[in-house]
């Protein structure tokens, strides 16, 4: 099992698909789960700051993965704040480790699968780049799907992301002691893929 954690936009699920790809694993993007229950609590019109009405939209949680609300920058903030509720997380838990315990291994991306979810994993990588980096990557994914985005805001909303998701008690965003670094930083797409698949045969062939 392969865990890939990282802030925002580091790059962490084009890696994890990759690497799923190039290990013929199945792959999981754990964040679409806190999006879903996001994009639930939009539709209704909940409260992102009420507890029980986020764990009220962990109800019946079927999604479609290519909606384009998903990624939206209203759903990803109210992510970030529904996934530091306690309930919120205990309700997706079970899916998860589920999911990355299954036959034959697995590919999972998210804040906190090396130290939470599958702490015992055959692999682990700590995906990061600069928030800069990071704001520009959104800001160009934001543009290439015809959302409207603009750098300044896209570098706040990530650097206030990156306090909540660090500094939340319930499990905060941190690099697992045995995980591998990687900073994309100054790295393209094919050169990160790269140097994580070499880094995770690393691992593998020492465990």
């Amino acid at each position: 099992m392969i865990a890939v954690d990282g802030p925002a936009a580091s790059g962490k699920g084009t890696i994890a698909r990759a690497l799923a790809k190039h290990f013929d694993l199945p792959h999981m993007d754990t964040g679409l789960l806190y999006r879903a229950v996001a994009l639930n609590l939009w539709r209704w019109g909940g409260d992102p700051t009420i507890e029980f009405e986020a764990l009220r939209a962990c109800g019946d949680l079927r999604f479609d993965p290519d909606d384009e609300e998903l990624r939206s920058e209203p759903v990803s903030r109210i992510a970030s704040k529904v996934s530091s509720y306690a309930s919120v997380r205990a309700a997706l838990l079970q899916r998860q480790r589920e999911f990355a315990a299954q036959d034959g291994g697995a590919v999972l991306d998210g804040r906190d699968i090396g130290t939470v979810i599958a702490p015992d994993a055959d692999a682990k990588l700590f995906v990061t780049a600069s928030p800069e980096v990071r704001a520009q990557r959104r800001v160009r994914e934001l543009l290439e799907r015809g959302m409207p985005s603009h750098y300044e805001d896209v570098l706040l909303d990530i650097r206030a992301r990156d306090e909540r998701d660090s500094s939340r008690e319930i499990a905060p965003l941190r690099q697992a002691e045995d995980a591998e670094l990687l900073d994309t930083s100054g790295l393209d797409i094919e050169q990160s893929i790269a140097e994580a698949i070499r880094l995770v045969e690393r691992q593998l062939a020492e465990a």
